[in-house]
């Protein structure tokens, strides 16, 4: 088992910046990919950004692309996602996600969850 605790959510004007932290515990960290994805209301779960057990390799939605950055600290057990420029667009629950191995962009692919962590854009 892995367990995963996201935090670093919050109120953010249109414009601004958040850094979102998850901690996994568990198992051994650099075993596993790490992805962030998120979930508005009434929308579908949507793929945001992924990482492999190394950092090497990493991949994010076209929404995202030039605005986030996803990075890991194995040392840490922490996987990060900087966001900038933020839009109301963004304002969801994001969530961290871990599959063994290899990086992943399908929600269908990861096998374990956080809880997740709210982030709110106002206009």
């Amino acid at each position: 088992q892995v367990q995963l605790v996201e935090s670093g959510g919050g109120l953010v004007q249109a414009g601004g910046s958040l850094r979102l932290s998850c901690e996994a515990s568990g198992r051994t960290f650099n075993n596993y990919a790490m992805g962030w994805f998120r979930q508005a209301p009434g929308k579908e779960r949507e793929f945001v950004a992924a990482i492999n057990w190394s950092g090497g390799n990493t991949a994010y939605s076209d929404s995202v692309k030039g605005r986030f950055t996803i990075s890991r600290d194995n040392a840490k057990n922490t996987v990060y996602l900087k966001m900038n420029s933020l839009s109301p667009d963004d304002t969801a629950i994001y969530y961290c996600a871990a599959r063994y191995i290899l990086l992943g962009v399908s929600s269908r692919e990861y096998d374990y969850w956080g809880q997740g962590t709210q982030v709110t854009v106002s206009s």
